[in-house]
């Protein structure tokens, strides 16, 4: 694993202008395994088939896509989204209890999809480059290979960090993904409003105190403001969904007792206000 990881990161050293299909794969294999050794994952079929079918849904609107995507569901008590390289894309569970309806979950969704069909995270490694980040991660995956690697060096490749960087996009990148978000939803069958409230309604519970998942992917009030015009001028078909009849709110109760959190407690039921 660690061989074929360096082997990748050192081809980018080499003067590869931008990840191969080919080798993002590779890289999101690699993460992936990561990723699921650093994090909690919920085992509910349940949860999860709701969310594949949901990511799923979505993808079919999107039309064809080189990556073979997956939907997974972490257990995490903050609100939190991302997607690895080559389609992986993770869901906090406190993300789907806050969501107030199902235009606000897929919604996040996504926007998730739309870094993967951009392939920003490629290009963040063309940025990482310019850093020195990628050689540093090239000589300890070196190491790795060689089977000298110690613990504090193979810490540099977990999943945490990786994630933490892989995600780290520009302005320019979230607006492309907010706006890919914005067309997605519509000809999924649901009603793109979902793609501004869901932030709206966190950066009003929090007040003064920046969420973590706007934190990580900024969310400046001139982006929630092109959202919401862009959702509010858009000439949308008739019909569009802003729930799916109740399915949504079966999955968060679920997700509160297989958390162990009993009832829905004042703060997650006025998120549920659709």
């Amino acid at each position: 694993m660690a061989r074929a990881f360096a082997l990748i990161l050192a081809a980018l050293l080499a003067g590869c202008a931008t990840l191969t299909l080919k080798e993002e794969e590779q890289l999101g294999r690699e993460l992936e395994r990561e990723v699921r050794r650093d994090l909690r994952m919920l085992r509910d079929r349940v949860v999860n088939d709701y969310i594949t079918d949901l990511g799923e849904r979505l993808l079919a609107a999107a039309g064809p896509q080189p990556f073979d995507y997956s939907f997974s569901v972490v257990e995490d008590e903050e609100i939190n989204a991302f997607a690895m390289p080559a389609g992986a894309i993770y869901i906090h569970t406190e993300t789907i209890l806050a969501a107030g309806n199902m235009s606000e979950l897929a919604g996040v969704m996504a926007h998730e999809i739309g870094h993967v069909v951009y392939r920003h995270t490629a290009e963040n490694y063309n940025r990482a480059r310019a850093t020195g980040w990628v050689h540093q991660a090239a000589v300890v995956g070196a190491g790795m290979a060689g089977g000298s690697a110690a613990a504090g060096a193979a810490n540099l490749l977990g999943g945490l960090s990786a994630m933490a960087f892989i995600n780290s996009y520009g302005r320019e990148a979230e607006r492309e993904s907010d706006a890919f978000a914005a067309e997605l939803l519509p000809s999924a069958g649901i009603h793109p409003e979902g793609t501004w409230t869901f932030f709206e309604t966190l950066a009003a519970e929090e007040g003064a105190h920046v969420p973590a998942f706007l934190a990580s992917h900024p969310a400046p009030a001139e982006r929630l403001d092109t959202a919401r015009k862009r959702s509010l001028t858009a000439s949308l078909p008739p019909d569009l969904r802003m729930d799916d009849g109740g399915r949504l709110e079966i999955i968060q109760r679920r997700i509160e007792l297989l958390m162990g959190y009993g009832s829905l407690d004042p703060t997650r039921r006025q998120r549920l206000r659709h």
